[in-house]
């Protein structure tokens, strides 16, 4: 069911977000400050591109990721956790949705605060 997931998933638009993270983080990447914050657009163009039977786990982020959570969250964390929290509420409508809702809601929390959080 998670390749089919997967499969379902890529073609029908995970492949062009993974492709906008990957660009984005390219993009913060032009400066040293950027650096970190792209590393993390990496981070979640692996799991947009691919999320079923993956987890996200917050924490164990120390000062240093706290500091860069709060810029995170201020500057763009926030609307993307608002942004897949409410597609996932749309897809969850429907009983076929449901899995694809599921997804927008892991990926609502790692676009919160993604310095820290690990991907199984």
């Amino acid at each position: 069911m998670r390749f089919i997931g997967n499969i379902i998933w890529m073609l029908f638009g995970g492949i062009f977000l993974a492709l906008g993270w990957m660009l984005a983080g390219l993009i913060l990447c032009i400066t040293i400050i950027g650096i970190p914050f792209g590393v993390q657009c990496f981070k979640i163009a692996g799991l947009v591109l691919w999320p079923f039977g993956r987890e996200v786990q917050i924490g164990n982020f120390g000062v240093g990721g706290l500091l860069f959570n709060i810029i995170w969250i201020i500057f763009l964390g926030w609307e993307l956790a608002l942004s897949h929290f409410i597609t996932g509420l749309l897809f969850c409508i429907t009983i076929i949705g449901i899995p694809f809702g599921l997804q927008h809601f892991k990926l609502a929390k790692l676009g919160l605060v993604p310095f820290g959080a690990r991907i199984n």
